[in-house]
């Protein structure tokens, strides 16, 4: 499993029984995730104090319970990157910490690359691996089909010193998006692609990953350049194994460009027990 070891601004503290007991900063929440099945005891002394607690709805969704003030929002850093985090609905907060390891992971390839990088970040939420690209010297264009999540993007680019970088930030269904862009003969070498488990497009058309995946990749290879670089796949369907996205990148990118397509779970160190806690998977194909 791969994982980051770097952060100083997050912190996994434990987790057992459904949930997680984090520190965003100096701000201690507690969030459900449901792979977390165990339920070892909680004795971490901040399981009983945190300052606030996402409670699921049986009826779905859910919502905060704040115990303690904590601000709108607020800062943390990962290195030099920097992003404005929140309490937000479905338990989220701007930011999936775990990926920090696909963040370093393509900010080394960009840096040791010996001509300049274009990049092409897709269901782009709020920009961290956007900045990540800017910062290591790419050029981006950042796609989302949300305006509040464009927007929130712009801001983690201004808090990380890049809003003036070579950066398009486009407001936009995604397949259709790369479709304009065939046609505009638009060509990227690393691709970066975060698609959601499920979720509907514009007119109404529904989005499931599984059945979506594989058309959707192979529908990325016509906006590589001659020479890519590296295309970037996560997935949070806890369906969808490492080795499933790992063949389909194969049997795409792999199949038109050479190369080899490698994939594994991304994770997150826990700081209370010393293990890992699985976050979701990551496959990558590389030149």
């Amino acid at each position: 499993m791969r994982y980051s070891s770097l952060w100083k601004d997050y912190e996994l503290i434990d987790c057992s029984a459904g949930e997680r007991l984090e520190r965003w900063g100096d701000v201690i929440l507690v969030r459900p995730d449901p792979q977390v099945i165990w339920n070892t005891p909680k004795t971490h002394p901040l399981w009983q104090k945190p300052d606030a607690v996402y409670h699921r709805s049986n009826s779905g969704g859910g919502s905060w319970e704040i115990k303690h003030k904590i601000p709108d929002f607020w800062r943390i850093s990962y290195g030099d990157l920097s992003f404005n985090v929140k309490t937000m609905g479905f338990k989220h907060t701007g930011v999936f910490p775990e990926q920090a390891v696909n963040w370093d992971h393509t900010m080394k390839l960009i840096k040791e690359s010996d001509r300049p990088l274009k990049v092409l970040n897709l269901f782009a939420y709020t920009g961290a691996a956007t900045v990540a690209c800017l910062k290591a010297g790419a050029d981006v264009v950042h796609v989302d089909a949300s305006k509040g999540m464009v927007q929130w993007a712009k801001e983690n680019a201004a808090l990380s010193g890049v809003a003036d970088r070579k950066v398009r930030w486009i407001v936009d269904d995604c397949i259709k998006f790369v479709q304009r862009e065939m046609r505009r003969g638009n060509k990227y070498d690393i691709i970066i692609m975060d698609p959601p488990s499920y979720g509907r497009g514009p007119g109404g058309e529904v989005w499931k990953l599984e059945n979506e995946v594989y058309n959707f990749c192979e529908l990325c290879t016509g906006v590589l350049s001659e020479n890519p670089v590296m295309v970037l796949l996560n997935s949070y369907t806890t369906g969808l194994s490492p080795a499933v996205m790992q063949y389909i990148l194969g049997a795409t990118v792999q199949k038109k460009f050479g190369g080899s397509a490698s994939s594994s779970e991304i994770g997150l160190p826990v700081t209370h027990s010393k293990m890992i806690l699985p976050c979701g998977a990551t496959a990558i194909w590389q030149k």
